[in-house]
């Protein structure tokens, strides 16, 4: 199973590559809702690792993910391997596709997570980007 979400990000390819890759980027924007990140590194070279804890506004709920950066093409693209601690969300392992394109008022942004187990994983992966996507396009909303 995978899914697509596309979104346009006020800002160049270069910052947005910068917010994808970098520990202090990924603080300020991963997760579904306005929890706080409570872990983030990032080794953003191929074959570097990276690994983000948050809490969940919602219901407390702590999860972590972590991988491994397949491919890193600055400010293009960027591909790496996807596990959530204790298989919460998701068992295996699954893979991210994140491919910048410049465009007038910034960044098209896609994001392709692929391998998910099920529907459900599917399901709520989807509405785990498109909130975190949310909330990085107000992060540079706020800057333009």
């Amino acid at each position: 199973m995978s899914l697509t979400v596309v979104r346009r990000i006020k800002a160049r390819p270069s910052i947005v590559f910068q917010a994808l890759t970098t520990a202090e980027g990924m603080a300020q924007w991963w997760g579904p809702d306005d929890g706080p990140v409570l872990i983030a590194e990032a080794d953003p070279r191929r074959g570097g690792g990276f690994r983000v804890r948050f809490r969940r506004l919602e219901d407390a709920t702590e999860y972590e993910t972590n991988g491994e950066f397949l491919e890193v093409v600055q400010p293009e693209r960027i591909v790496m391997s996807w596990r959530w601690k204790d298989g919460l969300v998701d068992p295996g392992e699954s893979r991210v596709e994140i491919v910048l394109r410049p465009v007038p008022e910034g960044t098209e942004i896609t994001v392709t997570h692929s391998r998910l187990h099920d529907e459900e994983s599917r399901r709520r992966h989807e509405a785990g980007w498109m909130g975190a996507l949310d909330k990085l396009a107000a992060r540079f909303a706020e800057a333009a």
